[in-house]
C-alpha cells in the first residue's frame, strides 16, 4: 500500500463560519477524520503548512510548499495539498515550474463547500486526489470534480459550482469515475525538457488587460512602481492599440530599459496569434513575447519564475518560449 502525505494549506475545504464568515480553522488531521474511506486506498500522513483563505495566498507560500514536496520526494509515493480554489490555478502552475521534472505525483485539490457542511463536494474531491497520488502518472495536478488537469492549464472558470475548473486549451489527463482512475489515452505526445528544482522568483510582474481607450502613460506607472516583467492581455488573438492612444511606442520604450513584456488574448480558450493582423504583428515587431494559449496563471508565475532565475532579457526569453510542463502548444501544433 502506497504512502501520501496530505499537506493542508486552508481553503474552504477546512473553514468553518466565524465573526467575518467562512474562515479556514480545521487541521489536516481533522479533515482526514471526516473521510475513513481513505484508509482503503493508501497509508496517510499528514502535516498542516499553513491555514489561510487562498485569496491571501503570496508567492512565497508556493515556495514553501514546493520546498516541503521537495524535501519529502523521497519518503512518499505522492501528495495531496489540500488548498483554497480561488488561487489554486496559480499555486499548480508555480509549483509545475518550482518542482522541476518529479517523478511522482503531486495533486491539488479543494472544494466549493466546506467539508462540515451538508452534500460537500469535498470528501469526493479528496478521494479522488488520493487515488490520483496513488497513480503511476508524475506530475503536477489539479483534481476537482472527477477530472484530472494538467496543473500549468488549470483554471477556476466558475465560482459556485462544483465543476469549477476547466482544462484550458489542453485534453484532461483523465477522470476519477466510482473509485476507478482512468488515464485519457488520446494525450499529445512532446518531447519536455528535463529541468531541476528551483524556486526561486521574482513577484514584480504586472497583469495588464487591455480595454478600448487604456491610457498609453499606464507603462510609466508600472515601471515607477519597480516591475520588471508585464503579461499583457490584448484583444482577439493579442491585438494591441497601435493608431489613436498608441501602446506600442511605450511598450518598445519599456523593453529598451530591459523590461519583459509578454503579449496574449483575453480569450481564455484557443490561444494567441501575432502573426495574423497587423495589430498583433507591430506588437511582434518590437520584441515581445508571444503568450501563445497558455492561461493567465501559467504566464504569470512562469515570468515570476524565469525572473527569478535570471533578468536578463534574452534569457527570460527564451525560458518563456520553453515548454516545460505543457503548458503552451503554438498555433496549429495541439
Amino acid at each position: 500500500m502506497k504512502t501520501i502525505l496530505f499537506i493542508n494549506t486552508g481553503g474552504t475545504i477546512s473553514s468553518t463560519y466565524q465573526e467575518h464568515g467562512l474562515t479556514p480553522t480545521q487541521s489536516a488531521d481533522h479533515i482526514l477524520e471526516q473521510i475513513p474511506e481513505l484508509r482503503q486506498i493508501c497509508q496517510v500522513e499528514a502535516i498542516d503548512l499553513m491555514s489561510m483563505d487562498s485569496t491571501n495566498t503570496q508567492p512565497e507560500d508556493w515556495a514553501a510548499i514546493a520546498w516541503l514536496v521537495r524535501s519529502s520526494l523521497q519518503k512518499y509515493d505522492g501528495f495531496v495539498i489540500a488548498h483554497g480554489t480561488d488561487t489554486m490555478a496559480y499555486t499548480s502552475s508555480a509549483l509545475s515550474f518550482m518542482l522541476g521534472t518529479v517523478d511522482k505525483p503531486v495533486v491539488l485539490t479543494g472544494s466549493q463547500v466546506s467539508i462540515l457542511a451538508e452534500n460537500s463536494d469535498s470528501k469526493k474531491n479528496v478521494i479522488d486526489s488520493f487515488i490520483t497520488a496513488c497513480g503511476e502518472r508524475p506530475g503536477v495536478f489539479v483534481v476537482f470534480n472527477g477530472k484530472i488537469i494538467n496543473g500549468t492549464r488549470a483554471s477556476k472558470v466558475r465560482t459556485r459550482s462544483y465543476n469549477a475548473f476547466e482544462s484550458i486549451n489542453y485534453p484532461y489527463i483523465g477522470t476519477v469515475v466510482n473509485g476507478q482512475l482512468i488515464y485519457n489515452e488520446d494525450l499529445p505526445e512532446r518531447k519536455l525538457v528535463q529541468y531541476p528544482y528551483n524556486d526561486n522568483y521574482c513577484s514584480e510582474v504586472f497583469l495588464l488587460r487591455l480595454i478600448p481607450g487604456t491610457n498609453p502613460h499606464i507603462f510609466d506607472a508600472i515601471r515607477s512602481l519597480g516591475y520588471k516583467g508585464i503579461v499583457i492581455e490584448g484583444f482577439g488573438l493579442g491585438g494591441v492599440p497601435f493608431k489613436e492612444r498608441s501602446l506600442i511606442n511605450k511598450i518598445e520604450e519599456l523593453m529598451r530599459g530591459g523590461m519583459t513584456i509578454v503579449v496574449t488574448t483575453q480569450c481564455p480558450y484557443e490561444g494567441g496569434d501575432l502573426t495574423i493582423y497587423e495589430v498583433g504583428q507591430r506588437v511582434l515587431e518590437k520584441g515581445v513575447i508571444p503568450g501563445y494559449d497558455m492561461t493567465t496563471e501559467a504566464l504569470v508565475t512562469k515570468m515570476m519564475w524565469a525572473l527569478g532565475q535570471t533578468q536578463n532579457p534574452a534569457e527570460v526569453a527564451k525560458i518563456m518560449d520553453t515548454n516545460y510542463a505543457e503548458e503552451f502548444s503554438k498555433p496549429g501544433t495541439l
